[in-house]
């Protein structure tokens, strides 16, 4: 018995965690108590010496002393002052304004609201209550199926989940000892791809289903000019110009790739920006206007996320700042963005700040017990059993993707995106890497993945926060009047089924075409280095004269 648990040491060490994960108890002193119950095993049975566990506090101060870490803290609060300062609510009331009139225009809405907020918040949980709270009763109110709207909305929040900054690419980057810019450019195509994606469901749905997705009325719609006419050609002729000037000012530069992309997107936004506040200038002195109401509000109501979006992410793709320094930016960006909307208060930033502590530190207290965790488990040879089991699929890399995904959507059912990160990367990553696959395509498709943990149940949590704003009885519609029938918990698990296969056959996208992710490397030279001579000139040297020889 004794030689039979010493030749399995690292996989009942394994079953012994997932037992105590799904009976419910806390991932963190999970992860901590079976990594030192099992050094106590491994040290009674001659597995490794006492002396082993030295490297302890080493590996928990290294957390401490991780400056990829420090990113966290800053998007997340960065996110939360941006949910409190109202800009969800400006960008669903506007975005649903202009794509109003059109069938299924309040799902296009929400949608591309959520990848905007995903964009700038990076955090789930603020992007589904903000449109929980603000677009579920107004979709209800004309009549969109309710499985359709809380599929929207929940699927929608996920955005933040893989669209950077998202905070599980800063751990998965760190987990597999990658660039965390590196990671995000990485994951920025298949993020759109997805909001695009989603898109395409909700066309669908208004085709084939046309009562489930309605347009709203034409009375539902402001931002009218003294004509009734909606103004939509004077915001379409501002969007060409800004594309225009924003290439105008980089056709002559010498960068290339996604730089010469972020940059052309800046001064078109400074463009937009500066053609807005001379309208609004010229209209409040003259009464005249060139733009329309639609465009101008548009125009403010847009620009400072995307301005703070370049502020993030530009910085950081074109390597002006790490995304610490960014992250940082982004907090400081969000404080005057909400002091500007008249909307900061030291409540505000008192609740935010302890949001960002207690979350820092549940993340914290996961990558201790995974250090705990992860030394005992190298110490009974874990890391070979794993990286055997894995290399020995059949298949290859296809064969190993398509076993680690389906695992890893299993135990999504049980386990969050960050207890995921922590626990079960570290096993795969130097599978992946011996098996010659890419980390930050490996990182993706996890990543994308791992966004299905938000969507089904038991532990959704997408499905949680939704379910906490969503209307539990009857209620009053407070414009129409109407008594309107609550949104049960089946209809939101249910509107959810869709976009867990849209996430499922976009983790095949990626799978099939690498280049979505592989772009993060840039242009590639064409020059073959095992042709390239260098020739050293032979230089022809005056005689040395040293002069008489000393006496």
């Amino acid at each position: 018995m004794t030689a039979f648990i010493i030749a399995n040491l690292a996989p009942i060490m394994f079953a012994s965690l997932v037992v105590m994960l799904l009976l419910g108890y806390p991932a963190a002193f999970s992860l901590g108590a079976v990594g030192l119950f099992y050094a106590v095993v491994g040290i009674e049975l001659g597995e490794f010496r006492p002396d082993f566990l030295q490297a302890l506090p080493e590996r928990v101060y290294g957390v401490m002393n991780n400056d990829t870490l420090l990113a966290i803290p800053f998007f997340t609060f960065m996110g939360l002052v941006l949910e409190r300062s109202g800009m969800a609510e400006d960008l669903l009331d506007t975005i649903g304004q202009l794509f109003g009139t059109i069938r299924g225009g309040l799902a296009y809405a929400v949608i591309f609201v959520g990848a905007l907020l995903a964009a700038t918040t990076g955090v789930v949980a603020a992007s589904v209550i903000s449109m929980g709270l603000i677009s579920l009763p107004i979709m209800l109110r004309y009549g969109y199926d309710r499985r359709v709207a809380a599929g929207v909305i929940a699927a929608s929040g996920t955005l933040a989940q893989i669209i950077p900054p998202s905070l599980v690419l800063i751990v998965m980057a760190d987990q597999l000892g990658k660039s965390v810019g590196d990671m995000y450019e990485g994951a920025f195509i298949p993020g759109l791809v997805l909001a695009g994606l989603y898109a395409l469901y909700a066309f669908l749905v208004s085709m084939f289903f046309p009562k489930a997705a309605p347009g709203l009325p034409k009375e539902a719609i402001g931002f009218r000019e003294d004509n009734g006419n909606r103004g939509l050609s004077s915001l379409g002729m501002l969007f060409l110009a800004s594309c225009v000037f924003g290439w105008f000012m980089m056709r002559n530069s010498d960068t290339h790739g996604a730089d010469y992309v972020v940059l052309s997107m800046f001064y078109g936004i400074v463009f937009a920006f500066a053609v807005a506040v001379v309208n609004w200038l010229i209209h409040k002195f003259t009464g005249f206007r060139f733009l329309s109401k639609m465009a101008q509000q548009t125009t403010f109501v847009m620009v400072p996320p995307l301005f703070l979006i370049f502020l993030v992410l530009g910085t950081i793709f074109i390597g002006i700042a790490t995304p610490t320094e960014g992250g940082a930016m982004g907090a400081a960006g969000a404080l005057i963005l909400g002091a500007a909307k008249r909307r900061l208060s030291w409540d505000l930033i008192r609740q935010a700040t302890e949001s960002t502590a207690k979350l820092s530190a549940f993340v914290v207290f996961i990558l201790v017990g995974a250090r705990v965790f992860s030394l005992t488990f190298y110490g009974v040879n874990g890391h070979v059993w794993v990286e055997h089991l894995l290399t020995s699929l059949p298949g290859g890399q296809v064969g190993f993707l398509i076993f680690v995904n389906a695992f890893v959507f299993v135990l999504a059912f049980f386990l969050d995106f960050f207890e995921l990160a922590f626990i079960v990367i570290p096993l795969l990553g130097p599978a992946a890497e011996h098996l010659g696959i890419d980390l930050i395509w490996f990182g993706v498709i996890l990543g994308v993945n791992m966004q299905t943990s938000f969507m089904h149940p038991p532990f959704g949590f997408a499905l949680f926060y939704l379910r906490s704003v969503a209307p539990k009885e009857r209620y009053t519609d407070r414009l129409t009047g109407k008594r309107m029938e609550p949104v049960t918990t089946g209809q939101i698990y249910w509107g959810a089924v869709p976009f867990v296969i849209i996430q499922i056959i976009m983790v095949g996208l990626v799978i099939a075409f690498p280049s979505m992710v592989m772009h993060y490397k840039g242009v590639q030279s064409n020059i073959d280095p095992n042709t390239i001579k260098i020739e050293v000139p032979q230089i022809e040297l005056p005689p040395l004269d040293l002069g008489p020889p000393s006496k």
